[in-house]
């Protein structure tokens, strides 16, 4: 293999060090929530970092050294919400090459809930298959979200270049950091065919709702637990970009296997009280906190199985148990109302899972214990257990 000069490489890599090594930061300031409160994003226009002209700078200095560069660009997925500005382009991804050597830049942006995000590698159809072995690119698989880095300067071969100071927390997110866009432009169509409830109690209840939400997610990450947005709250994602004004509470998953001991009192103390407790750790446990306004939080638990995943449900006054199946599912992330948050990655099947078919349409009556298609009879609680099992406060 030919050997390549270090400090050629070096060189090049020091253009994009005002960020961080191999990562050029590209800044996006300022979101506001617009029409129908689909939480669409919509910038100002700041930007901070590299504008077009000094990328084609990059791109032309790169070139005169030698290197034979592509540069891929797509769709800024900030602006979809935007009829006016869908369509303006970024870059994504520079990938030069020289001799049997490549370096492949992925440009981070950011986003409005203060996190780093990167496109999608995708090749149009001018481009060369063969410029580099793409399939063993580390990034550009599909779009991912990382932790906004604190940033350190170093010094490599004398040069001094600019890095994540705690490396490990960045690279221990790469094979998790797969990111769902919201479907801005289905969310469109679908307050176009049902109007959204601008009143002020509806208003009133998605301001509450996001609080709660915001909370919730500070009090987690703490804890250390993930945690993915469940049921009407997935739905709202999924099919309006948006918090459902009627669904009157937030719902939020958790693997069972990650539930901590202290997760009642870490709520307690961020001043959220216990509503409810039902099942234990073993079986169908679910709680719920009461927030403010009268809008509720509830967590649900699943559990695996070999070729399934489910959550319980317990009818306080009779002890039914119930139990909710879905197909088994990973997290991925994405953005709702200016936070970064795990979803369901088989996002419609999850959902299909819980409302079926018909989830498009708005459904304002909804029986808990009947509704769902995916729900079936667990059983009773012996009333032995029902102190520790249905705890209502």
């Amino acid at each position: 293999m030919s050997r390549i000069n270090k400090n050629v490489i070096l060189a090049l890599l020091t253009l994009t060090s005002s960020a961080f090594l191999l990562f050029q930061l590209y800044y996006y300031k300022h979101y506001l929530s617009a029409k129908n409160g689909a939480g669409l994003s919509k910038s100002k226009g700041s930007r901070i970092g590299f504008d077009s002209i000094q990328w084609e700078g990059w791109f032309r200095i790169a070139e005169n050294m030698g290197f034979q560069c592509l540069k891929i660009e797509s769709k800024d997925p900030r602006l979809d919400g935007i009829d006016s500005l869908s369509g303006t382009e970024i870059p994504l991804h520079y990938i030069c090459r020289l001799a049997t050597h490549a370096i492949h830049l992925v440009v981070f942006h950011e986003r409005s809930g203060n996190y780093l995000w990167h496109g999608h590698l995708r090749l149009k159809g001018h481009i060369d298959r063969k410029f580099v072995p793409f399939r063993k690119l580390q990034f550009g698989r599909y779009p991912g979200a990382f932790d906004r880095p604190e940033l350190q300067q170093i010094t490599v071969d004398g040069l001094e270049v600019v890095i994540p100071k705690d490396p490990m927390h960045f690279l221990e997110e790469i094979p998790h950091s797969r990111f769902i866009e919201c479907r801005y432009k289905e969310a469109r169509a679908f307050f176009q065919q049902y109007l959204d409830d601008s009143t002020v109690e509806a208003m009133a209840f998605r301001k509450s709702a996001k609080e709660l939400l915001q909370l919730a997610a500070k009090t987690l990450k703490k804890l250390g637990v993930r945690f993915w947005l469940s049921s009407g709250t997935c739905l709202g994602w999924y099919r309006q970009c948006s918090i459902i004004s009627y669904s009157k509470d937030v719902d939020l998953g958790i693997f069972i296997q990650d539930y901590r001991s202290n997760i009642i009192s870490a709520f307690q103390d961020a001043g959220l009280p216990l509503k409810h407790k039902f099942g234990k750790v073993e079986d169908s446990l679910e709680l719920s906190f009461q927030g403010k306004d009268d809008v509720k939080l509830d967590i649900f638990f699943f559990y695996e199985e070999t070729d399934h995943m489910w959550n319980g449900g317990t009818q306080a006054k009779t002890g039914k148990k119930f139990k909710y199946l879905f197909p088994k599912f990973t997290l991925c992330w994405t953005e709702f109302v200016d936070m970064k948050v795990h979803v369901p990655c088989e996002t419609i099947e999850y959902i299909e899972a819980n409302y079926g078919k018909t989830w498009p349409i708005p459904v304002k009556t909804w029986d808990w214990k009947r509704s769902p298609p995916n729900v079936q009879p667990n059983g009773v609680w012996p009333i032995s257990e029902w102190d520790e099992v249905i705890q209502l406060y």
